[in-house]
């Protein structure tokens, strides 16, 4: 195998790879062996067919497919290392020559770590934040709690207002006909969650017990449904149930049940202390990332939109992967949400290139500042891997291959980086 790197312009590269003829041939021949037995030939038994007399009926290209998705994944990983490229993204493959008898040769497209220029990274100034726990903060909390422990009741007397607890049968109509997804029995839906379309939910209140109402509705543009994307439609809607919360009393009773202090006052003291820890916490979160925010507006980068792309594509596997593991499935989110997978890779694009500026920055100044992690810091990280995976230390350890290793030392450098960067931040 050998490989030309060609470096082009916005911090991207082309590999061109070739892969010797006796690697394609060996390639060819576990295509053939994979589909031989799906191969039917008069005169031969199934599986039986020699290659030459499939080649010479359908031509050598019906391997070539399976040939290339042999060959790519081990010929591109010796590529990249070969190319001593610091790659940050995805390839975008293109085959230029599949052949047999010929070496098989396809470009590979990646982005190319950017060089960064650090600005001021020292004595950042930012907003200073506000801590303060107001009295509103503290009843609202409060007010958190009571709802927790309120009692549901059952209302049969009156309409559906909004906040009521509804269980709902529906069914919907576009065009006067039904569609998939839009019918179901026995729904729990409070009324103004906005869990529905917009305007469905505003159109129950006044709904009686067991009558049935017609809600109508558009569809939003980017649905992710596009055969009802910003369509109008129908839906008959019963509601079968209504339930409000009945709040406990605010008394010392109140304060006896929800919390180990005896008394209402001491239990909104102990609220106002809780809330006024948990404003600290979250303002050192804002104040790392105002001050990232600066280093990174100060800083000069150039990032490759395959980059981007890549960093997208992750972050979205992510979140499908949580959500997942929540029992709700990705096609669920789009529908629920109106979003289809362009829309939602769209919108998370910001994040991601802020993810990626931040990255670069911090490991720029790790490198400039000569941040070094030391074996008892790494070994520290190590342990309490180990403990909330529940496994042994030298196990973990063992599971750590070089790269694995690695990733961790400069993540730890990249925490370092971040905490010089707190320690002389400035508030004004």
């Amino acid at each position: 195998m050998s490989v030309q790197v060609e470096n082009l312009e916005k911090n991207m590269a082309k590999l061109t790879v070739e892969v010797g003829t006796e690697e394609v041939e060996k390639a060819l021949e576990a295509a053939y062996k994979k589909n031989r037995s799906k191969i039917n030939v008069p005169g031969f038994r199934k599986g039986k067919v020699p290659r030459a007399i499939v080649e010479k009926m359908y031509g050598p290209s019906i391997f070539y497919e399976d040939a290339v998705n042999v060959m790519i994944p081990n010929a591109y990983a010796d590529a990249a290392e070969e190319s001593k490229l610091d790659i940050v993204s995805q390839p975008d493959i293109d085959i230029v020559q599949i052949e047999k008898g010929k070496p098989f040769i396809f470009t590979a497209m990646v982005a190319v770590k950017p060089e960064v220029i650090l600005g001021e990274y020292k004595g950042i100034e930012i907003e200073k934040i506000d801590t303060e726990v107001t009295e509103e903060e503290i009843d609202a909390e409060i007010n958190k709690e009571r709802d927790n422990n309120a009692r549901t009741i059952t209302v049969e007397d009156r309409a559906v207002e909004k906040g009521d607890m509804t269980i709902i049968d529906f069914e919907g109509f576009c065009d006067g006909a039904a569609f998939e997804g839009g019918k179901g029995e026995d729904y729990p839906l409070t009324i103004g969650s906005g869990t529905f379309i917009p305007g469905f939910e505003d159109q129950l209140i006044g709904a009686e017990i067991g009558k049935e109402v017609t809600v109508d509705v558009t569809f939003p543009e980017e649905y992710q449904a596009k055969e009802l994307a910003g369509k109008p439609a129908q839906f008959k809607v019963t509601v079968k149930e209504i339930k409000i919360k009945e709040l406990p009393e605010l008394d010392d009773e109140f304060a006896k049940d929800v919390s180990e202090f005896d008394t209402l006052e001491e239990y909104r003291a102990d609220v106002k202390k809780n809330l006024e820890e948990q404003k600290e916490k979250e303002a050192d979160s804002k104040r790392e990332e105002a001050a990232i925010d600066k280093v990174i507006e100060n800083a000069q980068m150039e990032i490759p939109d395959l980059m981007v792309e890549t960093q997208t594509r992750q972050m979205a596997d992510d979140f499908a992967r949580r959500i997942t593991q929540q029992g709700l499935s990705v096609e669920q989110y789009f529908q629920f949400t109106g979003l289809n997978r362009e829309t939602f890779l769209e919108q998370m694009r910001p994040q991601a290139v802020r993810r990626i500026q931040s990255r670069l920055v911090l490991e720029k100044i790790a490198e400039t500042e000569n941040i070094e992690v030391s074996d008892e810091r790494f070994d520290e990280e190590v342990e309490k891997m180990a403990q909330n995976y529940q496994m042994e230390v030298d196990k973990v350890k063992e599971m750590m291959g070089e790269a694995e290793q690695k990733q961790l030392r400069d993540d730890l450098a990249v925490m370092e980086a971040v905490k010089l960067i707190k320690e002389s931040v400035k508030e004004v």
